[in-house]
């Protein structure tokens, strides 16, 4: 298993002054994943919790939805050219039945935001891959709607900081966590990439058997993507709230699927783009 963080020797400069330390930095290693065998993607990420990760990328991709569809997943021993085992190539064996994407190209690009598909396109195929509707009660047993306060949200940010046990050494590190309705933390992950923290978070769910998270609040360090908006629906999450901004592609998969999407969550202030009908205000949005 790599390492999550590396030494390497900085010069220092401050007010003036030169000297020479060793800095601690995030580790940053491709890994590759194969599914049944064949090479499907290739990510560059923090190594921990990589068969998470790589559970996770498949739900967001469509092919896996519950425990019992996912039979194995093993590092690849020998997968490199001088046959040595770099734990940086998974493989993933699904149970018989469950239906394969077409991995005749190197990576499924439509969940990447920069894919350069346009947004229809992107839209459209989280559409026909999503397992759930975005729905706060999905047993259909009578649970009342989700309903979260501007105050609970606003407390979300100093908890998902206070997790970041590497963040505190590397200052190098995205976030996401889970929360419940009630704001208590169900799990937290850090990765240098915040695609990949997220996938972390909902491969664990997946192997754990916790798939649609409904009622739950998935907390994001940086901005809110439409990858990140994707990963949600595909999840089966209701909210997705992040520190920065949203991208419009993000705002509009929102809008479609029912997501809370809130952005810029800094204090007790945040911008709400879409599912604000989850949110208990005191006074009414104002419209122009």
């Amino acid at each position: 298993m790599g390492r999550v963080t590396e030494r390497r020797r900085v010069i220092r400069i401050r007010d003036g002054a030169v000297s020479e330390r060793p800095d601690t930095l995030v580790a940053e290693e491709p890994l590759e994943i194969r599914l049944n065998g064949k090479p499907l993607a290739i990510t560059m990420r923090t190594p921990g919790d990589d068969f998470a990760l790589a559970a996770g990328f498949l739900v967001s991709e469509g092919v896996l939805g519950a425990a019992d569809e996912l039979r194995n997943i093993v590092y690849c021993a020998g997968a490199t050219a001088d046959g040595s085992n770099t734990y940086n190539v998974v493989d993933v064996s699904t149970a018989p039945g469950v239906a394969l994407p077409d991995i005749t190209l190197e990576r499924n690009v439509y969940t990447t935001s920069s894919c350069g598909l346009c947004g229809k396109a992107s839209l459209d195929a989280v559409r026909t891959t999503a397992r759930w509707a975005i729905d706060d009660d999905p047993g259909g047993l009578g649970a009342p709607p989700v309903r979260l306060t501007p105050e609970l949200l606003a407390r979300l940010p100093d908890r998902l900081r206070a997790a970041q046990r590497v963040f505190d050494r590397t200052g190098g590190l995205h976030a996401a966590a889970l929360f419940t309705e009630d704001g208590e933390p169900i799990d937290v992950r850090e990765d240098v990439g915040r695609h990949n923290a997220v996938d972390k978070l909902v491969g664990r769910a997946l192997q754990d058997g916790r798939l649609p998270l409904s009622r739950t609040v998935l907390m994001v360090s940086g901005r809110a993507s439409f990858e990140l908006a994707q990963k949600a629906v595909m999840a089966g999450i209701p909210v997705l709230a992040a520190v920065s901004a949203p991208s419009s592609l993000a705002v509009d998969l929102a809008a479609e699927t029912g997501l809370t999407l809130v952005g810029f969550l800094r204090g007790a202030s945040m911008n709400v783009y879409a599912g604000e009908h989850r949110l208990a205000l005191r006074t009414a949005a104002a419209r122009t």
